[in-house]
């Protein structure tokens, strides 16, 4: 069995996908971020990290369009790797926000722009339809026209199924009054749980949703550094496993249900098979309740 296999896997809609996927927004280098001074990856290096992560079991890719720096495109880097790959890689992309050709973001796309953002998605992927496409909310209170829209080219076949992304509870409810939503992708994490206090991780699973947490390994840039704690629990669950604290973080998404999706990304070979073999990790029951524990004291 592969090391990608190791957690099991989940449909997403009639596409069964392993549960430890691949995030590409580090594939573009820091000017992702707005920090000009990153060094983007070699074209051909990321296209054989692709093709590592592939070989390793992963078969489920989260992009977007926007994920791109002055030297690398995500999607682009994606195209190439899958042009020479034999077998089936699901890719998730997002549509809603979006940057121009300067890099400048706007906040939201109007309903009948989103067309043109799956259009591009399309040319920068090389296909001829999406695996699947998330609405990524960007402080809407409703967002059933966004969603209507995406509905729409659904049934045109330019995509195949739909998920939501920066969503609370009652978006969920409204999409699927709209159509079937395969996946919601929130940022979560130890650290991080708004997902669990909103009860979406419960929600997703209730109703056979893929959730897919983004930042779900504590990074200074992105979310707020670790209590010193609970940093010092994980580190001690990382030495009795043989593991880094990162692996132990990821593992313990992955404990929070069958359909809970990873998609750590690395631009580092050896980081990427670490986070492939955080899905073998089994953590027992006390050593959950200990990091859980660890956060309680801090809260």
């Amino acid at each position: 069995m592969k090391a990608g296999a190791a957690a099991g896997a989940w449909k997403l809609g009639d596409v069964e996908v392993n549960r430890v996927g691949y995030g590409a927004m580090r594939l573009t280098g820091n000017g992702m971020l707005g920090n000009s001074d990153g060094t983007p990856i070699d074209r051909d290096a990321a296209v054989r990290l692709l093709h590592s992560a592939f070989e390793q079991g992963v078969n489920h890719i989260d992009t977007a369009a926007f994920y791109f720096s002055p030297l690398r495109s995500a999607n682009e880097l994606i195209n190439r790797a899958l042009a020479s790959w034999r077998d089936d890689v699901v890719v998730a992309t997002k549509v809603g926000p979006g940057r121009d050709p300067s890099g400048e973001w706007f906040s939201m796309a109007r309903p009948d722009q989103l067309r043109g953002h799956v259009e591009e998605n399309l040319r920068q992927l090389g296909r001829d339809h999406l695996d699947v496409v998330n609405l990524r909310n960007n402080g809407m209170d409703s967002i059933a026209e966004h969603f209507g829209a995406l509905a729409e080219l659904r049934t045109a076949g330019l995509l195949r199924h739909l998920g939501l992304s920066n969503v609370r509870p009652q978006h969920v409810a409204e999409a699927r009054e709209i159509a079937p939503v395969v996946c919601v992708q929130n940022s979560y994490g130890l650290d991080w749980r708004r997902a669990d206090e909103s009860g979406l991780v419960d929600l997703c699973r209730e109703q056979g949703i893929a959730f897919v947490p983004f930042f779900a390994v504590s990074s200074l840039r992105r979310e707020a550094a670790a209590a010193q704690e609970q940093d010092a629990r994980v580190r001690r669950i990382a030495r009795a496993h043989d593991a880094t604290p990162a692996q132990i973080r990821l593992a313990w998404t992955l404990h929070r249900g069958p359909h809970v999706l990873a998609i750590p990304g690395t631009t580092n070979p050896a980081h990427l098979a670490e986070n492939i073999a955080a899905g073998a990790l089994r953590l027992t029951d006390e050593e959950l309740a200990l990091v859980d524990k660890a956060r309680e004291a801090d809260a």
